[in-house]
């Protein structure tokens, strides 16, 4: 039931970051504020395809 999901920075829309999540128990996108390594600073990363 787990899918794959990937993280996207904000600022520069590079996928950094992959995890998992439930989909039947968590329908929203999921935000993290995390390190982007382009960027070089803690942006805040949205869940995306």
């Amino acid at each position: 039931m787990r899918d794959i999901i990937a993280f996207a920075c904000g600022d520069c829309k590079r996928r950094n970051y992959s995890s998992t999540k439930n989909k039947k128990k968590t329908t929203d996108r999921l935000e993290f504020s995390k390190y982007c390594r382009f960027c070089r600073k803690h942006t805040a990363h949205k869940e995306t395809k």
